[in-house]
């Protein structure tokens, strides 16, 4: 569902890119930024066994902080120079259990608004060359002005 976005600013994939990159947790779990586009980000994981909870599956909230920071960065390619972008909310469905060497991470804008965009992420997990659709979120963000700082 790509729809023909135009980014307001025009070095959106450096900003894009400082965002992901600026975030300390993500680095931690070894997140990485794999391709941009307007209104679309992809990212993956290496699993390891940091990421798996106790019956060896890749643990909901390793599957939930991928899919919300990637829905972020789908939602930064479309903001202006002056703005950040932050979650209001996400929803997220654990389609069954996620086991694999690899999580691959499509987040896709679905609305655009000046204030509030509307984000889709699915996650699929790769094991032994089969590709699985694991979880898939909705994410709602804001776009706040550059200079503001969250809880002030």
């Amino acid at each position: 569902m790509s729809q023909d976005f135009q980014p307001r600013d025009p070095d959106f994939r450096r900003r894009t890119s400082d965002i992901f990159d600026g975030a300390t947790f993500m680095r931690h779990l070894g997140a990485r930024l794999e391709e941009i586009a307007p209104g679309e980000c992809w990212t993956s994981l290496a699993v390891g066994g940091m990421h798996l909870q106790q019956d060896g599956f890749v643990h909901a909230g390793v599957q939930a902080a991928l899919a919300d920071h990637t829905a972020g960065c789908a939602a930064a390619t479309l903001m202006a120079a002056d703005q950040n972008v932050l979650t209001v909310e996400f929803k997220i469905n654990l389609l069954r259990p996620a086991s694999g060497e690899t999580l691959e991470c499509k987040a896709v804008v679905l609305r655009a608004g000046s204030s509030l965009t509307v984000a889709e992420s699915e996650l699929h997990a790769l094991r032994r060359g089969e590709r699985r659709l694991v979880s898939k979120a909705t994410v709602t963000l804001a776009f706040i002005d550059a200079g503001r700082k969250p809880g002030r």
